[in-house]
């Protein structure tokens, strides 16, 4: 069931994205900007909406009132990465358009990427490290003055559920560099959507946003460490069967002590 379920949905992804994906092209050429943004969201709501009534995933989300108010206010969203659900999932919870940081290989991917390149997204050069930081931090600070809130997976890539990965500051360098708070965001997709599995299954996805962490004046790499401490304390929190302790051996399997 749960292997018929996925492949409806990924033909429901297909079918949506290719007439949606056309349109966000052909609509950039006259509106950009915010307008184009939220119709492109539109087609990501459809794909909540088919992983909900198709694979049987729900969504329960706390913290919302810890996200700054104002149409102008600025925020750098740093997210657990689990599987691609996140990514379709946060641009359609979040008030404000967000700015995904990404690798600008996905810009090759037919339709999905052709859209994202019409929409005003950071992509990077990974290969170029310091030119890539330089891009972020230079539309960063364009994007957050004009109220879109830039998000980035601190962890690079995505994450086996109850495997917490090398989190990067890239994310608390840039909130630094612009005084942008940071709001931490905790998603237990791993335990409906697997990382790189295409067999989904039924569950509730967890989605907790956390305080804004202010940032001005403090020191990237002790940010990065309160983020990641946060947030994999909250990945405990809301998916605990994750992280259970293998059990010890039972006292008649231990290993008997010297000269005993």
């Amino acid at each position: 069931m749960n292997l018929l379920r996925s492949v409806l949905h990924m033909l429901w992804l297909v079918i949506t994205l290719m007439p949606w994906g056309t349109a966000v092209i052909l609509l950039s050429v006259v509106i950009r900007g915010a307008p184009l943004y939220w119709f492109a969201v539109v087609w990501l709501r459809m794909v909540i909406w088919g992983a909900r009534w198709i694979l049987g995933i729900r969504v329960n989300v706390i913290g919302m009132e810890n996200l700054p108010d104002g149409n102008t206010s600025a925020a750098v969203l740093l997210a657990k990465h689990q599987s691609a659900l996140e990514t379709f999932l946060l641009p359609t919870l979040m008030p404000h358009p967000l700015a995904y940081v990404f690798k600008r290989e996905l810009l090759h991917v037919p339709f999905f990427g052709w859209a994202m390149a019409r929409l005003d997204m950071v992509h990077i050069d990974r290969s170029q490290r310091a030119a890539a930081f330089t891009r972020v931090v230079d539309q960063g600070r364009r994007l957050l003055s004009q109220g879109v809130w830039v998000i980035m997976f601190p962890e690079g890539t995505r994450t086996q559920r109850g495997v917490s990965g090398n989190y990067k500051s890239g994310g608390t360098r840039l909130a630094v560099a612009t005084g942008a708070p940071v709001i931490p965001i905790a998603v237990t997709s791993g335990k409906v959507w697997p990382r790189k599995a295409f067999i989904k299954r039924p569950g509730t996805v967890d989605v907790s946003i956390g305080r804004p962490i202010p940032t001005v004046g403090r020191d990237p790499d002790d940010l990065l460490r309160e983020v990641e401490g946060w947030i994999e304390a909250e990945m405990r929190r809301l998916d605990p069967e994750a992280y259970v302790a293998p059990s010890a051996p039972a006292a008649d399997e231990q290993v008997p002590a010297a000269g005993a």
